[in-house]
This record gives C-alpha cells, sequence and structure tokens, in this order.
C-alpha cells in the first residue's frame, strides 16, 4: 500500500506545480464572485407593480440559474480531469520516466492505482472547494441553499472521477492530446445521448429512451449530473415536473427522481472495471 500513496503524493505535487491549476482557481474564484452578484440581482428583481418577488419565486429562479453556473462548473471539471488524465501514463512512457520508476520493485498496477488516486483527491478537493465556494455565494446572494447540499458536491465530484478514470485508461494506449480529446468528446456525446433519451421519455418513444440508457451505462457521467439536478431543485418544483407527466421528465435541465440505488452500484463497479481495465492494459504495454 505504501507505494501506492507515495505515487498518489507525487502525483499531486506534480499537478500542483502546473499552471492549470492556478488558472483553474484564479477562474473559479471569478466565477464565483460575478455569480454572486448576479443572484444578488434576483432579489432587486420586482413585479409590475412594484412589489418584491414572493420568496418561494425567488428560490425557484435562484435554483434554475444555479443548476446553470454548477453545469458550468461540471465541464469545467470534466475538462481539467480529462487534460490532466490525458498524459499521466502516456507523458511519463514517452519521457522514460515511467522505465526508471519501474526498474525498482514496484508493480505496474501500483503506478496506475497512486496516479489515480492522486489526481482522484485533486478533483475531490476542487469540486468540494468550488462547489463549496458557489452554495456560500448563492447562500449570501439570496438566502437559497439546495436542499442537498452534500449529495451534490458528491454527485459533481463523482462525475469528475469518471472522466478521470477514462482518461487514465485511454492513457495506457494513447498520447496525452489524444486520449485526453477523446475522453472530452465522450463526456459531450454521453450528454447529448442523455438529451436524446429525455426526448424519447417526452415522445413515449422506447428506442430513444433506450440511448439514455445505454450512454448510462457505457459512460455514467450524466446519468451523476441528473444526481446534481435533483440535488438542486427545491421540492415544489419537483411536484411541479412530476404533475406533467412525461413531458415533465423530457427536460434536460430537470431530473423528476433521484438516481436509482442500482445505477449508483453500478457506477461503484464500472470504476472498478475501468480502473481494472487500465492496469491490464498498462501491464501488456510495452516501454
Amino acid at each position: 500500500m505504501l507505494p501506492m500513496l507515495v505515487i498518489a503524493r507525487l502525483t499531486v505535487q506534480e499537478s500542483s506545480r502546473r499552471r492549470l491549476l492556478l488558472a483553474l482557481l484564479i477562474l473559479t474564484l471569478i466565477v464565483v464572485g460575478v455569480s454572486a452578484w448576479g443572484f444578488n440581482k434576483i432579489t432587486t428583481v420586482t413585479r409590475s407593480d412594484g412589489t418584491p418577488l414572493p420568496p418561494e419565486q425567488v428560490s425557484l429562479i435562484t435554483s434554475q440559474l444555479l443548476i446553470v453556473v454548477t453545469f458550468m462548473f461540471s465541464g469545467v471539471l470534466a475538462l481539467s480531469a480529462a487534460v490532466v488524465a490525458g498524459p499521466l501514463i502516456s507523458g511519463e512512457v514517452e519521457s522514460g520516466l515511467l522505465l526508471s520508476m519501474l526498474a525498482r520493485p514496484l508493480r505496474r498496477s501500483e503506478v496506475v492505482i497512486g496516479k489515480w488516486l492522486g489526481l482522484a483527491a485533486l478533483v475531490a478537493v476542487y469540486a468540494a472547494g468550488a462547489g463549496g465556494l458557489e452554495l456560500a455565494a448563492v447562500d449570501w446572494a439570496t438566502g437559497y441553499l439546495p436542499p442537498h447540499p452534500v449529495e451534490l458536491l458528491l454527485f459533481v465530484a463523482a462525475e469528475g472521477l469518471v472522466l478521470l478514470s477514462l482518461g487514465m485508461l485511454l492513457s495506457t494506449r494513447l498520447s496525452g492530446i489524444t486520449a485526453g480529446v477523446i475522453a472530452l468528446v465522450a463526456w459531450l456525446m454521453a450528454w447529448i445521448a442523455g438529451v436524446v433519451g429525455d426526448i424519447g421519455t417526452g415522445l413515449q418513444n422506447q428506442a430513444l429512451q433506450n440511448v439514455g440508457v445505454v450512454s448510462h451505462l457505457l459512460l455514467p457521467s450524466d446519468g451523476l449530473w441528473r444526481g446534481a439536478i435533483y440535488a438542486m431543485e427545491p421540492d415544489t418544483l419537483i411536484a411541479a415536473m412530476r404533475a406533467l407527466g412525461t413531458a415533465g421528465r423530457a427536460n434536460p435541465f430537470a431530473a423528476v427522481d433521484p438516481p436509482p440505488i442500482e445505477f449508483l452500484a453500478w457506477v461503484a463497479l464500472w470504476f472498478a472495471i475501468v480502473l481494472g481495465a487500465s492496469i491490464a492494459s498498462f501491464r501488456t504495454r510495452e516501454i
């Protein structure tokens, strides 16, 4: 266990030296500040007769805007995870660094798991830190907090870990740029497939619904994003969407139900499968 923890620590230190993390931190602080100013303006909106909006309406508007802002954060997290994970293995193979490391009594599985643990820690810290700051800013500006803030942060972090895991798997065989681009395109295609599945729900078209189901199984990032949406929605909005029936379930920026337990169990198994595939792929790669 010790070699994996050492590699994880070295991975965190190496990633921390990159300007990408510094730029990501600065941009996150700017976005949080600008969004706090924007959310605060919601409380100043008045009706046509000059009276302020009731608290229920402010909460509803805030929750919908928060979903859009969180989607942006999840996209940034997915992009960053894919960019960092892409060259994680291939970059060190090409530079010859891994050849010197593996000359010591070090297993390739320890290298893969250690690097995954190091970057997973960074993804979790960023998701918790950036998400916590945004929620604190929204609470300060409007007095609104999502019904399930902890679950929200967990779902966003898990979405980033999905892209990290996929990027690492691709990195065992492809160059860093290629692996990162493929992982990012896969994330975007999974989201589009989820939207197609929602459209199928609205049209009661089983074939289109199956597109969304299959995409959630192959790359569960969109299913986790729907869990994040559900965690942000007030109960009144969920009740209203359920009353609309299939039309309410067809909204790509709304979630009527939380992710099923079976799906969450599959996500845990998916991580194990992808990590195992990464180890198996790296073991058979010539260095």
